[in-house]
């Protein structure tokens, strides 16, 4: 009989690239999802059956141990980037790791990835940063032969930075940004699925990895290749740092006195600490080339979804091409 995985978040940004991966790679899939029935679109990843959604709370003991029960591994893909509703950052990236480790560990299940970030930090003033590193130091203390992937950013077309970003141009001459210096190391999402693949059917060394892409660049200059992909002229502003903690904490009171009607989906407080601080792969680090992966080019792979912003969408190379025409 083929392996059994269970991924929890099997649905999100990067989950759901893994389950592929591991369909693909002849596995019986487990997608542990809050909702279900929302999560449908993984199915067609393998054969009748293969891949299946059920329902667990990362937050409770007994349902992240009933989808777990049976696996030969697990992967953990579960983070958020702001706080809402019950779900805060001690309780799904420092406690929901070390939940899912611990009983891991007591199922006696065969293999762990566990899905962090560069900038995971015990001692960081980011509530993100430092639940992050928590739920690290519960995932080793459990299980000493995880694999903990630290991505940069990532970038997809399900991706919540270039998509949002593309999205806001189309609204003024100005495109505003925190952290214009800020340095990332953007990585293709399916460039993380294929280490926490290799990490489980490969003979991958236990440990942190570090992953980036083969690009470093500011924020500004990230701004700027997108601007130029969409075809789109737009003045990159940098919203000091000041400025940013301001507006954060006004859209966070706002969300606190709404209970949570008004979400602030524009920028917390806790963003803004983490945009003051490079998002780049140690030197020393663990990285795609020990897991034997040449991670992706952005020039390769920004194309061939953010074509949508441009200003006539599908056709705007054709409308350039015509514009060369004689009559």
């Amino acid at each position: 009989m083929s392996k059994l995985v269970t991924i929890y978040g099997g649905s999100g940004f990067v989950g759901r690239y893994i389950a592929r991966r591991m369909a693909k790679a002849g596995w019986r899939v487990r997608v542990a999802v809050r909702r279900p029935n929302e999560a449908i679109f993984v199915k067609p990843y393998g054969v009748v059956g293969q891949v299946e959604p059920v329902l667990c709370n990362i937050r409770d003991d007994a349902s992240v141990r009933a989808v777990m029960s049976g696996a030969d591994a697990v992967v953990n893909c579960v983070g958020i980037l702001a706080e809402v509703g019950k779900n805060r950052f001690d309780t799904v990236q420092a406690e929901g790791a070390d939940r899912v480790a611990r009983i891991a560990a007591e199922e006696q299940i065969g293999g762990l990835v566990h899905v962090s970030a560069i900038g995971a930090d015990a001692a960081s003033d980011s509530d993100y940063a430092r639940t992050k590193a928590e739920g690290e130091a519960g995932v080793q203390a459990h299980m000493p032969g995880a694999v903990i992937l630290r991505p940069s950013i990532i970038f997809g077309p399900e991706d919540q930075f270039f998509n949002r970003f593309a999205s806001m141009s189309r609204l003024g001459p100005v495109l505003p940004v925190v952290g214009a210096e800020t340095r990332f190391q953007p990585v293709y999402v399916d460039d993380v699925a294929k280490a926490a693949e290799r990490a489980l059917t490969d003979d991958v060394a236990p440990g942190i990895y570090e992953l980036g892409g083969p690009e470093i660049a500011t924020f500004r200059e990230l701004m700027q290749r997108m601007l130029q992909i969409i075809h789109r002229r737009r003045l990159v502003l940098n919203v000091p740092f000041f400025a940013a903690r301001i507006m954060a904490f006004g859209f966070d009171m706002l969300q606190a006195v709404t209970f949570g009607l008004f979400t602030n989906g524009m920028i917390t407080r806790d963003q803004v600490r983490n945009l003051a601080k490079d998002n780049v792969v140690s030197s020393d680090a663990k990285g795609f080339a020990d897991l034997g992966i040449s991670p992706m080019t952005m020039g390769s792979v920004l194309p061939d979804y953010l074509w949508r912003f441009r200003p006539s969408g599908q056709y705007d190379a054709i409308k350039d091409s015509a514009k060369n025409l004689r009559t």
